[in-house]
């Protein structure tokens, strides 16, 4: 029998849906499971998008522009514009999501065999589209004894070779919640600028910052402009994660213009997510607010009530909608699983995310699991009382 490729082999699962078995199983059962590890918000999709696809009347439903359709892109760039980041139509390539947008850049910034600079933990598919582009991920080790904030400067410094090509971020970060400062990020800009290094920015949840933080794109950072690359979605903003439509975008036009041969490779972007899409952005400024309120309350219920469970610390997150949280256990995995097969608490169990799968560096994250916060209060309060029982009985409890 023919073997698959090496690199197909090399691919890791994903630690946000690789339980999804064990979850099925345990809902065929009769179980009811809290999915803390998925950033699936189930909060409303704007009407506006919804009725736009309702009211599409065409046809045919053909391709589009393989950057995306024109209407769309100048509606992108006003609402980039609203939002302080002043780019023209064509700086941005529509993309297949966020994810398309991310495997662009890699592919267009960095050669096979050379090197990106990542802080860890970092968003699961980092180390997948790495090994897709053949890249290789060094791994910078924040901690969460700092909350993650950016490692010291001179941890990039140390790692920087010949072969270093681009660093990637994720602001505000997905899986910690962190938040980049203006000093972290001119920080970063500098030893970019002094190692003539790309700076790939995931931006996808700047909305959703709190406590009066303020969101800094990287395309805004002075004198980076041939250096920075911004990889946005349409998916966690308002609430549509299945229409699967993201975007790149940059100053440097060589970048783009390099995405835009590969975007003409796979053709254009889906028709009716650019249609859903467009309509979102006129949803009005109200939107948001609610968006932004049920987060930040959501966020306060499941931070404070998991740091109310003995053993465990999680430090309050900055933006978007996730928090990593140390446990007293053995194995981030074995317990995710434990409680999806053996547990369960009136009736309810939790699915959450082994942090294992954040990091690249194998010894990391044990102890460690990732949770999004788009429940609704009730539900997340009724999933931090499950998980703190969780922990009472787990076999592999550290708690002494």
């Amino acid at each position: 029998m023919p073997r698959i490729s090496e690199k197909s082999r090399n691919i890791p699962p994903s630690p946000i849906r690789k339980l999804s078995a064990c979850a099925d199983a345990a809902k065929a059962r009769g179980i009811h499971v809290y999915h803390l590890n998925i950033g699936q918000p189930d909060l409303a999709t704007p009407r506006e998008a919804l009725e736009a696809v309702r009211k599409t009347d065409l046809d045919i439903l053909a391709y589009t522009h393989s950057a995306g359709i024109e209407s769309y892109r100048r509606k992108l760039v006003r609402y980039y514009h609203e939002v302080g980041i002043d780019i023209s139509p064509d700086e941005l390539l529509v993309t297949v999501g966020g994810s398309e947008a991310l495997f662009m850049a890699i592919m267009v910034c960095v050669n096979a065999g050379e090197e990106v600079l990542v802080p860890e933990p970092f968003y699961a598919n980092y180390n997948s589209f790495a090994i897709e582009a053949g890249v290789n991920i060094k791994p910078i080790f924040s901690t969460i004894e700092n909350d993650f904030a950016l490692p010291p400067i001179e941890e990039f410094e140390r790692h920087i070779t010949p072969h270093t090509k681009a660093i990637l971020i994720c602001n505000p970060n997905n899986p910690t919640g962190y938040l980049y400062s203006d000093e972290e990020l001119m920080r970063l800009r500098d030893i970019v600028l002094r190692h003539d290094l790309y700076l790939i920015c995931d931006e996808v949840y700047r909305e959703f910052c709190y406590d009066g933080h303020k969101h800094i794109s990287v395309l805004n950072l002075a004198g980076a402009e041939e250096h920075a690359v911004m990889v946005d979605s349409m998916s966690k903003r308002y609430s549509m994660c299945g229409i699967r439509l993201g975007a790149l975008v940059s100053r440097n036009r060589e970048v783009i213009e390099a995405a835009m041969n590969m975007a003409q490779a796979r053709l254009s972007p889906p028709l009716l997510a650019q249609i859903a899409a467009e309509a979102a952005l006129d949803a009005p400024e109200s939107y948001f607010k609610d968006a932004y309120e049920a987060y930040r309350e959501r966020r306060d219920c499941l931070v404070n009530g998991l740091n109310g469970i003995p053993g465990v610390y999680c430090p309050m997150p900055k933006g978007a909608f996730y928090a990593l949280a140390r446990l007293p256990i053995d194995d981030c995995e074995r317990f995710a699983r434990w409680m999806l097969e053996e547990f369960s608490w009136k009736g309810a169990t939790v699915m959450i995310a082994p942090a294992t799968g954040f990091y690249a560096s194998m010894s990391l994250g044990h102890d460690e699991a990732r949770f999004a916060y788009v429940l609704n209060t009730d539900d997340l309060r009724a999933a931090v009382e499950c998980l703190r029982e969780a922990l009472k009985c787990y076999p592999g409890t550290t708690l002494k």
